[in-house]
């Protein structure tokens, strides 16, 4: 393979990515023992090379441009990956240390990863994790996230999908709310009642409900007055309050089931699901404190949602 990158095109890169993070020529030179005219020089190498204006100059500071920002977040993680492979090539990384960017859904997190993240902690102190509570699919590349959970199978095929549940649907209602507008007991009843709504972030659609009637998967848009988006949570404390029925996991509703407070109906459709994966990109370079991470989530959700099957 030919050479793409010299001794030289490197180290614009580093001093690029440290004059980002300083917002100056001078603070980056003063940190490298180099002088400003230096550090414009090879940072002017770098635009020169890629075509592109990398920073906004004016008399009094220097910001990153819009096509900047993109070139840093890639070369700030290459550079990391290149550090992280060393350490670990020479032995000075004999445990896990750093940070992990975790995404999460906000009800498979509440639910399932939170509690967990405080004994990972405990048994991997030096790592520290930046959680996300999103909905929305993120973009590993731009966003800069180690690794996400997701609730939906994803398009990109240069992901790595590690399954982490396959989480059983379930239609509840509180008993106010089935008191004042009665009970569903077929499909056909569906229109008749306020069917509490969530918007998927992706696409904007509102989510199918899923059913299973004499062995068919039926996958039924429903209706209702009120519709949530972003968080999944919202329909749980509107079915706690009478708002109508909801069609969610389980084990987001189990206690609620168990104290009487929420009321499962339509248990001769059940018996679909919807499936948690863990998902990371392929041809990454894995540091250690991802990869920790990863088999501890695996084996502890494992756990988590073995205990409550």
């Amino acid at each position: 393979m030919a050479r793409q990158f010299g001794a030289t095109m490197l180290g614009s890169i580093e001093l690029f990515c440290l004059a980002a993070e300083l917002g100056s020529f001078t603070a980056a030179a003063t940190a490298c023992g180099l002088t400003p005219a230096a550090v414009s020089r090879a940072i002017s190498r770098l635009e020169e090379k890629l075509g592109t204006r990398l920073f906004v100059r004016t008399t009094r500071r220097i910001r990153l441009s819009e096509g900047g920002e993109a070139y840093y977040r890639q070369c700030r993680q290459a550079l990391g990956q290149l550090n992280e492979a060393e350490r670990e090539l020479t032995g000075q990384q004999s445990s896990p240390v750093g940070t992990v960017r975790l995404s999460l859904p906000t009800p498979f997190g509440h639910y399932r990863v939170l509690p967990l993240l405080p004994a990972f902690r405990a048994r991997y102190p030096a790592v520290e994790l930046e959680v996300q509570l999103s909905n929305r699919n993120i973009d590993f590349a731009s966003d800069d996230y180690d690794l996400a959970v997701r609730g939906r199978n994803p398009p990109d095929s240069g992901l790595v999908v590690r399954k982490l549940e396959e989480a059983e649907l379930v239609v509840v209602a509180s008993p106010d709310y089935l008191a004042r507008a009665g009970v569903p007991h077929s499909l056909a009843d569906l229109p008749q009642h306020d069917c509490l709504q969530f918007v998927l972030p992706s696409s904007g659609q509102r989510v199918n409900w899923l059913f299973r009637e004499q062995g068919h998967d039926i996958d039924l848009p429903t209706r209702g007055g009120i519709c949530c988006s972003e968080d999944l949570l919202g329909g749980l404390t509107l079915a706690r309050h009478g708002g109508g029925l909801l069609q969610t996991c389980r084990f987001i509703v189990e206690r609620d089931l168990a104290a009487g407070t929420l009321v499962e109906v339509m248990q001769d459709f059940g018996g679909r699901s919807r499936p948690f994966s863990l998902l990371y990109p392929r041809n990454r370079h894995m540091p250690l404190r991802v990869r920790v991470l990863i088999d501890f989530l695996l084996a502890e959700v494992g756990k988590v949602v073995a205990k409550s099957g």
